[in-house]
């Protein structure tokens, strides 16, 4: 009897112990799903006209005093509103550039234009049946130029919201001033992008080898990814940064090995394909209603004609409300800044050679941060590179000039980054690269991030400046002599593939965002939106080396604000 009673208990006993063990293992499940869906995506299904299902994603990983500071710089952003598209829609309906105009209003006051006025433009929006468009919403870029003495300034373009829109521009330059008005897109346009990037942030798309011996297994990889899959989760433990990879099978997550640009879906309705064409409405010029240039006077002009007063000091007249605040222009082919900036030309090796001496140069960023490492190395002949024999695309790079001191490196942001075939041992995230810098009077900083960010929500790219932000203020408390310089976005060239992945209006938002951010940090900025559009030469994602020059030109004067003469 006692046998039997002491078998129950014993019973009991083990059964409280493997209740015990099962009810843990659920808690750590459940544990480990909640942390994973805090680390991960949040994947909601949408459906599409089309029955297609794509993902969304909405981030998590902000903390709330940063996602408040998101929501903000959304609003600051934000888009004139857009109609929607209607099935039925008809091209004939939307915004025609060959049917638009611009008209070059009169100077306020009538008289002539001088040296320090403001121009006035107004621009016009019809359909291709040429009836005025009645909202706003279009996508337009504005330059006054002279090519004949290698002179240009980017526009102000101001949206009415009613069809209608004014393009200020500042006159910097004496003699004849030409304006020029394209159309990027038509709000047509702009309505089918804001679109892409809500249901299909995932039309570009990485892959990443794995490797056990002599098992080698591909997968997708992505900042979002359908989380009925196994992930990998490659999260960055320092700066949140969310990164997955579908699970290889066979294969654990630590095999993998590389990286790479995976490839790219288009999902576009046939209407929609035709509001991306070249030549028809993708980047194509406006035609002025009249006269489409300006002679500009010298002040000095106005002075000897007008009684000893000057424009600013005429009675009775009303300056314009609107002001054009360009960063800079371009006279005979270089850079003149308007930020108080004095643009110095480094034209000799030597002038370089000067400016670096005894110089750390970090470059951090995509491609158009390597161009500057590449003209350097290019500029200077005693600045030697060494083969680290990593990839072209990405590096990292090293070049020392061991006479002069200099010292200069480059390393590609992490991912998301549409390069090719990359080891992920090499993906280096700013943030992190910028909290290992000692720092000091003689180290330079340059940060360029902005392309490969473009399919993906905006919050995915302010979450990444923010963390560099935060990093660059880290540095400068530590090394408050460091020199930081921040690259911005420019314009390029677009084809459909171009604009689908990488528009001139993504760049805009995004260029808009970084400047806010780092708008009350201590670091300078290139203008390399201004620049770029500013000058006679075709926009292109890796600009013409006379507009890489001026960058560099203005790198330089951050670096050497007062060089000595005899080297220029």
């Amino acid at each position: 009897m006692r046998a039997r009673i002491c078998r129950l208990i014993s019973r009991r006993k083990f059964g409280i112990i493997y209740l015990f063990l099962a009810l843990s293992v659920i808690i750590l499940l459940l544990y480990s799903i909640k942390v994973t869906y805090l680390r991960t995506c949040e994947i909601k299904n949408v459906k599409l006209t089309n029955s297609i299902t794509k993902s969304s994603c909405s981030f998590h990983s902000l903390s709330p005093k940063e996602a408040h500071m998101a929501d903000l710089l959304k609003d600051s952003i934000a888009w004139p509103k857009t109609l929607s598209l209607s099935s039925y829609l008809s091209l004939n309906h939307t915004s025609d550039p060959a049917h638009s105009t611009f008209t070059i209003l009169p100077p306020n006051g009538g008289g002539g234009w001088y040296v320090g006025d403001q121009l006035e433009v107004l621009i016009e929006i019809y359909d291709f049946h040429g009836r005025p468009k009645k909202s706003g919403g279009d996508f337009l870029l504005a330059r006054l130029h002279n090519p004949y003495i290698y002179a240009g300034v980017a526009g102000q373009v101001l949206d009415h919201r009613n069809g209608s829109y004014s393009a200020i521009f500042s006159l910097p330059w004496e003699g004849l001033a030409q304006v020029e008005v394209i159309l990027v897109h038509p709000s047509e346009g702009i309505t089918v992008l804001e679109k892409l990037t809500q249901e299909q942030p995932g039309r570009i798309f990485f892959r990443s080898s794995f490797r056990w011996g002599s098992l080698i297994k591909t997968t997708i990889c992505n900042i979002c990814l359908n989380a009925t899959q196994r992930l990998c989760n490659y999260t960055d433990l320092n700066t949140g940064e969310p990164w997955f990879c579908y699970k290889p099978n066979k294969l654990s997550c630590d095999a993998r090995i590389t990286h790479s640009r995976g490839g790219f879906i288009q999902n576009l309705q046939p209407m929609e394909e035709k509001l991306f064409e070249n030549g028809v409405n993708l980047k194509v010029p406006i035609p002025a209603s009249g006269p489409a240039h300006i002679q500009v006077l010298n002040q000095m002009d106005y002075f000897y004609k007008s009684a000893f007063n000057f424009p600013w000091d005429a009675p009775g007249e009303m300056s314009n409300p609107i002001r054009s605040r360009p960063a800079g222009y371009y006279y005979q082919g270089a850079w003149q800044s308007l930020d108080g900036t004095q643009v110095h030309q480094f034209n000799t090796i030597t002038s370089i050679n000067q400016c670096l001496k005894n110089k750390v140069v970090h470059l951090y960023g995509d491609s158009t941060i390597r161009q500057w490492f590449e003209h350097l190395n290019k500029s200077l002949p005693d600045l030697k590179e060494f083969d680290l024999q990593s990839s072209r695309q990405t590096g990292p790079f090293i070049a020392l000039d061991y006479a002069n001191n200099i010292y200069v490196t480059f390393r590609c942001h992490g991912p998301p980054i549409r390069f090719g075939t990359t080891p992920v041992s090499q993906l280096h995230y700013i943030a992190n690269e910028l909290d290992r810098v000692v720092g000091g009077n003689n180290t330079v900083i340059v940060i360029g991030i902005w392309s490969h960010f473009s399919t993906f929500p905006i919050e995915v790219y302010i979450r990444r400046l923010l963390n560099i932000r935060k990093a660059v203020v880290r540095l400068l408390k530590r090394a408050p002599g460091t020199l930081v310089i921040i690259r911005t976005a420019n314009p390029k060239s677009l084809t459909l593939y171009e604009t689908l992945t990488n528009s001139d209006w993504y760049s805009l938002q995004y260029d808009r965002v970084l400047r806010a951010i780092f708008k009350r940090v201590k670091v300078k900025l290139v203008d390399a939106w201004e620049m770029s559009i500013a000058h006679h030469l075709p926009h292109s994602l890796h600009p013409e080396p006379p507009i890489v020059k001026n960058m560099i030109d203005v790198m330089l004067s951050y670096i050497c604000p007062s060089p000595t003469p005899e080297n220029f």
